[in-house]
């Protein structure tokens, strides 16, 4: 069984930056795309980017992270990662990384990892 461990999360301030890295026990081009999720306290959780693993073209649908996160992969390390700028109070939550496919141009998680804190203080 795939799995899908996340690394990277912590403490920073607000306008501080941190990358997230999920790091996948088999090659990432088993799956057709993967992606970030991100869960909030006390709030859904939100789908913030994806990848189109064969392409290498991300999408970012989080309409607050825009111009701030951008997410990649590295098909030589099995990882895909999320950078994230300029980070603020709200980017607060639990992130997750996910494997799966686009079915009809949306995306459909198959495998998610067990997530890692981000707190963003003022």
């Amino acid at each position: 069984q795939v799995q899908l461990v996340e690394s990277g999360g912590g403490s920073v301030q607000a306008g501080g930056s941190l990358r997230l890295s999920c790091a996948v026990s088999r090659n990432i081009y088993s799956f057709n795309a993967m992606a970030w999720y991100r869960q909030p306290p006390g709030k859904q959780r939100e789908l913030v980017a994806t990848i189109h693993i064969p392409s290498g073209r991300s999408t970012v649908y989080a309409e607050s992270v825009k111009g701030r996160f951008t997410m990649s992969g590295d098909g030589a390390k099995n990882t895909v990662y999320l950078q994230m700028n300029s980070l603020e109070p709200d980017d607060t939550g639990v992130y997750y990384c996910s494997g799966g496919r686009y079915i009809a141009g949306n995306y459909k998680s198959e495998h998610r990892g067990q997530g890692t804190q981000v707190t963003v203080s003022e």
